[in-house]
């Protein structure tokens, strides 16, 4: 037997890797986002900020703010009409898990609910969330406010102090138990979504950064097409050669306002 013979019959099924959900994300990330780098570390970024943007252009939001903390970690919060945090009847899992733990989910895939929308149209959500050491969501909703807690994409909880980092002590959420929390009240009519995730030194490289200059170029542009949205972006930390070299800066964009006082 020819030795191209002898390796296609070597090569069997048992060959074959099937990967289920986000662990698919995490073993293979460039598929996803591109690159590990900064590049595919902006990606996510994108990502988070497009479904807050997205809201907006349906209507439904009206401001955006994005944090820089110093912790290394990112926050994305919005006003918008919150993640639905009902059961998704299919699946058994509340809407806020579907969307941060199911790959191809959302509402940019029919109903009606975004008649347009950026990113990576569904799965962009779930891909932040596998390719993160933590992430954090808090959802205010019908007056009360939900949260949920992931490491690389699984749910559960972590034992926090006031100060939240991604080597807290983590339970896992057991088999078919709902990882969702009420953790408060929203003052009536108020809604919207908050994330935080820090990135997993493990999937992107050393030298990855969040790019300032990137951030606000971006802002500046969805602003304009978006009369009316209101973004601000706060970068606590303190890189140099950066505005917020020496303390906290923030930066707002409102094309709305800048026409109207122009």
């Amino acid at each position: 037997m020819k030795g191209k013979d002898l390796a296609a019959s070597n090569y069997t099924a048992r060959h074959l890797s099937v990967l289920e959900g986000l662990e698919a994300v995490r073993k293979r990330p460039g598929m996803y986002i591109g690159s590990t780098d900064s590049r595919g570390l902006m990606h996510c970024l994108w990502e988070i900020i497009d479904n807050s943007v997205d809201e907006a252009l349906a209507g439904y939001g009206q401001s955006i703010q994005i944090i820089l903390h110093r912790d290394g970690s990112v926050e994305v919060q919005d006003d918008g009409r919150g993640i639905p945090t009902d059961i998704e009847p299919r699946t058994g899992l509340s809407g806020l898990e579907v969307v941060f733990t199911k790959l191809h989910a959302g509402g940019k895939f029919g109903g009606g609910s975004y008649t347009a929308s950026g990113g990576l149209h569904g799965v962009g959500a779930s891909v932040v969330n596998a390719l993160s050491s933590r992430l954090d969501v808090q959802v205010d909703r019908g007056s009360k406010t939900y949260q949920m807690s992931f490491r690389h994409g699984m749910p559960g909880r972590f034992d926090s102090g006031r100060t939240p980092k991604p080597e807290d002590t983590f339970t896992p959420a057991a088999e078919g138990a709902e990882a969702l929390q009420i953790v408060g009240r929203a003052k009536r009519g108020v809604t919207g979504t908050r994330v935080r995730y820090w990135a997993d030194p493990q999937i992107f490289t050393p030298d990855a950064r969040f790019s300032y200059e990137d951030l606000v170029s971006r802002a500046r542009q969805t602003s304009f097409l978006i009369p009316g949205l209101r973004i601000a972006i706060r970068d606590e930390r303190r890189v140099p050669g950066t505005p917020g070299e020496f303390g906290p800066t923030k930066k707002f964009f409102n094309m709305m306002a800048a026409l109207v006082s122009s």
